[in-house]
């Protein structure tokens, strides 16, 4: 290793260069050269070390607040937040975010902290003729721990509550660059990665978050946790960490993922993707033993302490992560020789492994929602198994799913966009290089050890032995980057970790020392020039081609304006009764209940299957049944009003067999509207669609339902009470 010695003195000056990705834990703890600049974290007190962290901890949190700042100047200047009413900023938390947001409403209205907790323990607002425990169906911890904090500090006076709300929101974006600066900064030992991991997240953040107009949504709470708990992780498996360290790492570890499961109903399937890479690193030797249980048990305890607070929500008990983590366990007890033999029945014996761990994570699946009744997930594995072409499905939940954007595949688009900021090249060529080393050593590790045989060729100067800390976040961009491929809405936690693995290219040694041995012109000298030289030339390009931009979507000025819905809100504040039941679409009715406070039939939260049939019930306004049905299925869930949306009714949106009325047609057995292919077991219906059909006022429809207010987009209709009996 002559080629990689450091040069004497430099180190006040330059900071010594990480250890590389081939290099293992022992080889790096007994080669101070290859020491972290920030190795102050593993023990070097010196001054050096001390300024150097300093400098890259302010440049941190100078990111992070940029970033912040950022989002919540675009959130002000869209919608020109400050200055529209009350209502109107209501409004403006679309679909599930104004229902989120409701319970931080409701909880600051309530008359003492205990009573408002009883009201989510005891809802009967959110569900018309349902009494449910919020706290036990819904994420909404993040809204009770905001509007105590509202509650108890002394800012009142100063800070509006929908302003400590969103700032909070916003601050959390701080916090997630500041973790994946961190997680780059780890990796290549030097905070430039970082600084650059930062620049590229916010000039990427139309593909690396949509908080500035998604403000309440799950994943904002939630992400950059997962982000702090990724940069855990790779301190966790850093080499030359101490006793103390790993302790302390690991405590971090269950904190970050503890509240990343608490803010997100999705947990469990993000942390089985996570248990996939710890199963793959543990097969190849990539971890030790106890590594690979430490982190599978911080998942279970992360888990299994949601599931307390959560009120035994026996969703989490029946998540495909927890089956999948008793079954690695068990079957890695019991197959003790699994590491034993020559290459061939090594490789022989873990693929008898895996495939027992995967009949052994079915079968403990099926068991437990069995036992528990389990039907609250059962929407996401029907719309994976349409979505991946395994049967065609006229099942309305998962075509709901099915015809929505978020959840196509990621758009090639989204690629080009990410090119355009360089942030693609450099990641694609990491990505490649470090693979290749990945599976190499996996490879050296499954050959049985000593002899020639058992020795894989490698350039001069290095040794296929591979980084903990580096092989996880290889896997992480990699399985998280073919989820982002196959759900668009899942590639914001591939894109923002791949600005983090991006910048670890540009600024670790690992890959210039790869692509220089391979042209046979490496030195410590040119590596030291290249990782320092290039991310500086990078800023600077991206600085001159995106600061205008930066300064000209900072300065455009809109405005919020949906008079129609504002009128809407404000008719039914003062024309019901507070205890009012209104039906409608989930995403509707999400805002009434926050704008107005008046009961609902339905939401936007669809993990719950009793719900997700009330909700297709409610959705027959939209499809061709006659009113007598549509009459009884809106007074069996208590509904007083109907609100009917032009925008569904004529739906032009979607294309034909995706929009709303199309579903429920396919689901009612009944021929699609327009041109165009049916299936031929479709029957015409006999009745006209409702929403339609209601506003002729005919006989037929009169008698039932009386028009209470209308506008260019709402039609509002009152259930009659007494009906003349033929």
């Amino acid at each position: 290793m002559a080629a990689l010695r450091q040069r004497k003195g430099s180190r006040a000056k330059d900071p010594p260069l990480p250890p590389p990705a081939h290099l293992s834990p022992q080889q790096a703890n007994c080669c101070p050269q290859h020491r972290h600049p920030d190795a102050i974290l593993i023990g070097d007190w010196s001054w050096g070390a001390i300024m150097w962290t300093s400098v890259g901890w302010s440049v941190s949190v100078g990111v992070g607040l940029l970033c912040c700042i950022y989002v919540a100047t675009l959130h002000e200047n869209d919608l020109w937040f400050s200055n529209i009413k009350e209502v109107e900023r209501e409004i403006s938390f679309r679909t599930e975010c104004g229902l989120y947001y409701s319970y931080y409403k409701q909880m600051l209205q309530a008359p003492s902290i205990l009573e408002g907790v009883s009201q989510m323990i005891y809802d009967n607002l959110t569900e018309s003729k349902r009494t449910i425990n919020l706290l036990h169906r819904m994420n909404i911890y993040q809204e009770l721990f905001l509007s105590l904090l509202y509650r108890l500090l002394p800012i009142q006076s100063h800070l509006e509550p929908v302003y400590f709300y969103i700032y909070t929101v916003f601050s959390l974006q701080a916090v997630y660059v500041m973790a994946l600066y961190l997680t780059a900064w780890l990796l290549a030992g030097s905070w430039h990665a970082g600084a650059l991991t930062g620049i590229w997240y916010i000039l990427n953040r139309v593909d690396t978050t949509r908080v500035e107009f998604t403000i309440s949504l799950r994943e904002n709470w939630s992400l950059p946790f997962l982000a702090l708990q990724v940069a855990a992780i790779t301190c966790y498996l850093r080499p030359g960490l101490g006793r103390l360290q790993q302790k302390v790492m690991v405590w971090l570890m269950y904190v970050s993922t503890f509240c990343f499961s608490l803010t997100w109903q999705f947990n469990q399937f993000i942390l089985l993707v996570q248990a996939l890479i710890i199963y793959t690193l543990d097969c190849v030797d990539l971890l030790t033993r106890t590594q690979a249980t430490t982190m599978y048990l911080v998942q279970v305890a992360s888990l299994l302490s949601v599931w307390l607070l959560q009120f035994f929500n026996a969703m989490i008990l029946g998540s495909l992560v927890l089956s999948f983590i008793l079954a690695a366990l068990l079957v890695r007890h019991f197959q003790r020789t699994l590491k034993t033999g020559s290459l061939p029945v090594r490789v022989a014996k873990l693929l008898i492994h895996s495939t027992s761990v995967l009949l052994l994570t079915f079968f403990f699946n099926v068991l437990t929602k069995k036992g528990l009744q389990l039907r609250s997930d059962e929407h996401i594995f029907k719309f994976i198994k349409s979505k991946f072409a395994w049967g065609r499905t006229r099942d309305f939940d998962a075509s709901l799913y099915l015809c929505e954007e978020a959840f196509g595949p990621l758009p090639l688009d989204t690629l080009k966009r990410l090119a355009s900021t360089l942030l693609l090249y450099p990641y694609t060529l990491t990505l490649l290089a470090l693979l290749g080393m990945l599976a190499a050593s996996a490879l050296r590790n499954l050959r049985p050890p000593g002899g020639a045989a058992g020795r894989i060729p490698a350039p001069e100067g290095q040794a296929v032995v591979f980084r903990p800390d580096v092989a996880y976040n290889v896997l992480h961009t990699l399985f998280y980057g073919l989820l982002a491929f196959s759900t668009m809405r899942m590639k914001y936690i591939w894109t923002g970790h791949m600005c983090a693995v991006a910048a670890y290219g540009v600024c670790g040694t690992e890959v210039w020392s790869l692509l220089l041995h391979a042209i046979r012109c490496y030195s410590q000298r040119v590596v030291r020039l290249v990782r320092y030289a290039l991310p500086l030339t990078i800023m600077a390009f991206l600085y001159y081609k995106f600061w205008p931009k930066l300064v000209e979507e900072l300065s455009d000025l809109r405005e919020f304006y949906d008079p129609d819905t504002v009128e809407l809100m404000t008719w039914i504040s003062a024309n019901t009764r507070e205890r009012a039941v209104l039906a409608g679409s989930m995403q509707l009715l999400a805002a009434i209940k926050l704008c107005t406070g008046r009961i609902i039939t339905n939401h936007p939260h669809y993990e719950d299957k009793d719900l997700r049939d009330r909700t297709r019930q409610v959705y027959q306004v939209y499809a061709r049944r006659s009113p007598e049905d549509v009459y009884a299925i809106l007074k069996a869930v208590g509904a007083e009003y109907v609100v009917l949306e032009n925008s569904i009714c004529y739906e032009r949106r979607h294309q034909r067999g995706c929009r709303l009325r199309d579903l429920l047609d396919l689901a009612n057995g009944h021929i699609m509207d327009g041109p165009g292919h049916n299936e031929p077991d479709l029957v015409a219906a006999p009745h006209p669609r409702f929403c339609d059909a209601v506003k002729t006022d005919s006989a037929a429809y009169g008698t039932l339902f009386k028009r209470a207010f209308q506008n260019k987009t709402f039609h509002v209709y009152r259930l009659r009470k007494n009906l003349k009996k033929s």
